[in-house]
């Protein structure tokens, strides 16, 4: 392979092979379409049932206990989408594993002598 020096000679010929390939890349970057932030649009409460695989009736009751984040403009009750999936991640259960482990930590808070590296079994 001839590697390509730039010389004094060549050296017309290296800045227009530069020029162009700054041209190429000013047009694909060009082409490339800015992401626009997406904006949180509220929903209602038929799109949020459809979310949440809940009944209507279902999410008012849960509205009215204050189980399910929610927006209430006049008579109206809004959503975000976010909110009701980051809502249906926060129910999930623990495994065993973990249910024991927080048992432990929970019963070693109140333990004014902790036992040094043994589990409660």
């Amino acid at each position: 392979m001839e590697q390509n020096r730039i010389t004094f000679e060549n050296l017309p010929a290296a800045v227009e092979q530069l020029l162009r390939e700054m041209a190429e890349m000013k047009s694909l970057i060009g082409k490339l379409v800015p992401c626009a932030p997406e904006q949180r649009r509220p929903i209602e409460i038929d799109e949020a049932c459809v979310i949440v695989h809940k009944a209507k009736l279902t999410m008012y009751a849960l509205v009215r206990r204050g189980l399910i984040p929610c927006y209430k403009v006049g008579k109206r009750l809004y959503f975000y989408e976010d909110e009701l999936l980051a809502w249906i991640a926060s129910g999930q259960r623990k495994t065993i594993a973990q249910t024991k482990e927080s048992i432990e930590l929970q019963m070693q808070i109140g333990i004014k002598n902790k036992p040094k590296g043994a589990k409660f079994r």
